[in-house]
């Protein structure tokens, strides 16, 4: 997909729509713009397309039945709020789907689900299920369990890694603002900026990092979906949630990102996107340059140091000397065993450890190179 006149033909969409636009004035649900972006997608579904929906809103929906006045801040009572909201959010989307005649299924996701490779296939694959059954998968962070370690930290990312999981043609991010703007919206004089061919082109608009009072994201996050997304070669539209309909039309609202990448594995979008670093490990020069190559595996020989505790299979970045992150990839030793393996030539270690010590640190097959 090159243009946004394109996305008429989609044939599967992801959209994501954040708290903001979820919620009123008092903090509570808004159930007339919740109806309003299910209309949007029932028609769209009607019209052929499968979507997938990533919504916001749990947390704000359980502020007003708890009595509360502003989104809480400290985890337990986030995670009441959560609970709470939860139910209520995905009670009102099965209502409002029901009114056109369809179904819903509540995908809740953590962080440790994309951390671990068994649980991101078992995602994988109930969203897959549920599509071909005809029903709206309706994703959302599990935020009434999950934990500051494990927390997505919004939904944008969760959203960009859910277009790849389900192999969707494009992705709408509905927030608060028209897309995104040559200064702060609030600025007299702000331009929308229509269409970007790369994030290169935007690299020094100034964007926020804060949400609004009820959501936890910024321009931030959203850039970085839109980083994950457009590279593994999925365009989005960045748009007010008003702008819902025309945006799947294809109108000229808000801003189209063209992708930029060719579609990859779900196997190194996980490794490079979706699993939490777990420590790191420092190369010499000549490593760092056969790891930039992009055909060679990461021997003990030139690891430097390590940091952090891990396991085999976990992920880790490959830092160069200067300091930048050269790659990720999945260690095949726990961090326990590393410091004396470092600098030594794998013949060596198999002459004094023996078999199984003279293998590969970071596999080839299990490193993804860091393009930013």
């Amino acid at each position: 997909m090159t243009s946004r006149s394109a996305l008429p033909a989609a044939r599967r969409v992801v959209v994501k729509i954040g708290s903001s636009s979820l919620t009123g004035p008092d903090g509570q649900l808004d159930l007339a713009a919740l109806r309003a972006l299910v209309e949007v997608l029932a028609a769209r579904h009607a019209a052929g397309t499968q979507v997938v929906l990533v919504t916001s809103g749990a947390v704000a929906a359980g502020i007003g039945p708890l009595g509360l006045t502003v989104r809480p801040k400290d985890l337990a009572t986030m995670q009441a709020a959560a609970s709470v909201g939860q139910g209520m959010l995905v009670a009102r989307y099965a209502e409002a789907f029901a009114q056109h005649g369809m179904r819903v299924g509540q995908i809740l996701l953590t962080a440790e689900d994309t951390v671990r490779r068994l649980r991101y296939k078992n995602a994988q694959r109930s969203l897959s299920r549920l599509l071909a059954l005809g029903v709206v998968p309706v994703v959302n962070e599990n935020d009434a369990v999950t934990t500051d370690e494990l927390k997505f930290g919004d939904n944008d990312r969760l959203a960009a890694l859910v277009s790849h999981l389900v192999r969707a043609d494009a992705l709408v991010l509905l927030t608060d603002v028209d897309g995104l703007h040559d200064r702060s919206p609030s600025k007299p004089g702000a331009q929308r900026i229509a269409h970007v061919g790369d994030l290169a082109e935007v690299a020094d608009v100034p964007v926020s990092s804060r949400g609004s009072a009820v959501g936890t994201g910024g321009m931030v996050t959203k850039l970085e979906s839109v980083r994950i997304a457009t590279a593994s070669g999925i365009p989005v539209v960045l748009t007010a949630a008003r702008n819902a309909a025309p945006a799947l039309a294809g109108d000229d609202v808000g801003t189209y990102f063209a992708a930029t990448g060719r579609r990859t594995s779900a196997r190194r979008l996980w490794i490079a996107h979706a699993a939490r670093v777990r420590g790191r490990l420092f190369v010499d020069e000549g490593a760092a340059r056969a790891v930039r190559g992009g055909r060679a595996s990461l021997l003990p020989a030139g690891i430097t140091r390590v940091e952090g505790e891990f396991d085999a299979g976990d992920p880790v970045e490959l830092v160069a000397p200067d300091g930048v992150v050269l790659a990720r990839g999945l260690v095949a030793f726990d961090s326990h065993e590393l410091p004396a393996l470092l600098g030594r030539h794998t013949a060596e270690l198999r002459e004094t450890l023996g078999e199984g010590y003279d293998r590969e640190v970071v596999h080839r097959d299990d490193l993804v190179l860091d393009r930013r």
